[in-house]
């Protein structure tokens, strides 16, 4: 029953400005680590960004100083914001989510439908 439903991509112009969300839907789990993970045609999924339970953040180096990880924990809600983009950033972006059942000993992940975002003029 969990799911995780993304939305906020679109196309924008270089050096514009998306804001992308991920909810995580169902009952009866809590969340760890979430991300978000992007894939160009072509070319292997590759992260982007990851935040913790306690919100510490990890980027990947193309995109540090312009995106921005942050999650809304009452919401089960993580955002990916991205500033200055750019042609490169085009990719299908998916969100990530390592949850743990109520009762369950193990975590698992779960992933986004994915959302495609385009840098483009």
């Amino acid at each position: 029953q969990v799911q995780l439903v993304e939305s906020g991509g679109g196309l924008v112009q270089p050096g514009g400005s998306l804001r992308l969300s991920c909810a995580a839907t169902g009952l009866g789990f809590r969340i760890n680590t979430m991300g978000w993970y992007r894939q160009a045609p072509g070319k292997q999924r590759e992260l982007v960004a990851t935040i913790t339970s306690s919100e510490d953040t990890n980027y990947a180096d193309s995109v540090k100083g312009r995106f921005t990880i942050f999650r809304d924990n009452a919401k089960n809600t993580v955002y990916l914001q991205m500033n200055s983009l750019k042609p490169e950033d085009t990719a299908v972006y998916y969100c990530n989510a390592a949850l743990q059942r109520y009762g369950s000993s193990r975590w698992s992940d779960y992933w986004g439908q994915g959302t495609q975002v385009t840098v483009s003029s």
